[in-house]
């Protein structure tokens, strides 16, 4: 879930992309082709969508930088969710808790559409068997949910908000969502807490910031320019935070001169100051079926913000920081436990969707 963003600062910008010459300058089209491109990604399905078209619509739930770390095997009346060893993050998540959240997230993705689309069913966590969790289909007859029509809306919105209030009503709902056995979601809105868990979020970025390998496995998840996001169908694209497209032997070079601890502690700190709050995300224990459960809840509240006009963002440095996790557990009640996602929320800007690979790229 740990997202990250490439600064060029206005002047350094121009400098770089005049050196792409000419044949850049159809950068422009290329957006246009890449907004295309995630228009056909994130279409509705039909009425009564096959296997593939609820693959596809569970592979737009959120993932670890866009890495998608699942594979989807299609069973016998039923789905099961399998980690996708090559996509995952060693250095970021050294004991996959992010990939185990991330199947959490795409298979309650799963269960909300199919229940939308006439083929209910029940999540079947199954840990020790070779496969993280299942999805059994059962009888029943479609059902509309908000939540579904969110789905294909849902983005992490890496930029700043505007730093209006959310009302109690939605605040209400955002937690009615989250509730999720063995996990516990905590709503911090009161800015002096806010501050706190910021300065652990800045601490946590500048220890991820001044790790050579970080920074090495983060650079090979990014994507430039748009024809890079549409041939991966993965990564995490430079437009979708607001920074400059560039060409692929240009965004290289650009990433390590520009990007600094200083400047995006700096970032950091700004968009949590306009968010309107934060949701961190504790599960009872630590082991997958808990991680499972804290992406499930996780996607819900992802979803249901997005149903309610609120924007989202992932901040997990104080929980991939390991010194850090024990100080951003007191600060929300829950000393002795693990935190597992923190996301800051609240009213933001339309950006570029985050590219996908299509379905049969993660059916095994």
């Amino acid at each position: 879930m740990n997202r990250r963003n490439l600064l060029i600062g206005g002047t350094a910008a121009l400098v770089l992309a005049g050196a792409g010459g000419v044949a850049w300058r159809q950068s422009v089209g290329s957006m246009r082709a890449y907004a295309d491109y995630a228009r056909r990604l994130r279409a509705k399905p039909t009425p009564s969508p096959d296997i593939g078209e609820l693959i596809r619509y569970a592979a737009l739930a959120a993932n670890g930088h866009n890495t998608q770390p699942w594979r989807f095997g299609i069973e016998d009346g039923g789905i099961a969710l399998f980690p996708d060893e090559a996509r995952r993050t060693p250095v970021v998540d050294p004991d996959d808790h992010h990939l185990f959240v991330s199947l959490g997230c795409a298979v309650e993705t799963l269960a909300i559409a199919a229940q939308a689309t006439g083929r209910p069913g029940e999540v079947v966590v199954e840990p020790g068997d070779g496969s993280a969790v299942r999805f059994d289909f059962s009888a029943g007859p479609a059902r509309a949910d908000p939540l579904f029509d969110a789905i294909p809306l849902r983005q992490s919105t890496r930029v700043d908000y505007d730093g209006r209030a959310v009302p109690p009503a939605d605040l209400a709902a955002l937690e009615r969502a989250a509730a999720e056995p063995g996990v516990r979601m905590i709503l911090v809105t009161e800015r002096s807490r806010m501050n706190q868990l910021r300065d652990l979020v800045v601490a946590g970025n500048d220890a991820q910031m001044t790790d050579p390998a970080f920074m090495a496995e983060l650079k090979h998840w990014l994507r430039f320019n748009p024809r890079s996001a549409i041939a991966s169908g993965d990564g995490l694209f430079s437009a979708c935070t607001g920074n400059p497209v560039l060409p692929a032997f240009l965004g290289g070079p650009a990433f390590d001169i520009f990007l600094t601890a200083r400047t995006e502690n700096d970032r950091y700190a700004r968009q949590i100051d306009s968010s309107a709050g934060l949701a961190i995300f504790v599960a009872d224990r630590a082991d997958t079926g808990h991680w499972i459960r804290v992406g499930r809840a996780c996607q819900r509240f992802a979803l249901t913000a997005t149903s309610l006009g609120l924007k989202h963002a992932f901040v997990n440095q104080p929980v991939e920081v390991a010194r850090l996790r024990p100080e951003l557990a007191e600060r929300v009640g829950e000393a002795g436990k693990r935190p597992n996602i923190v996301m800051r929320f609240g009213y933001g800007p339309l950006m570029p969707f985050s590219p996908r690979r299509p379905a049969e790229a993660v059916i095994a």
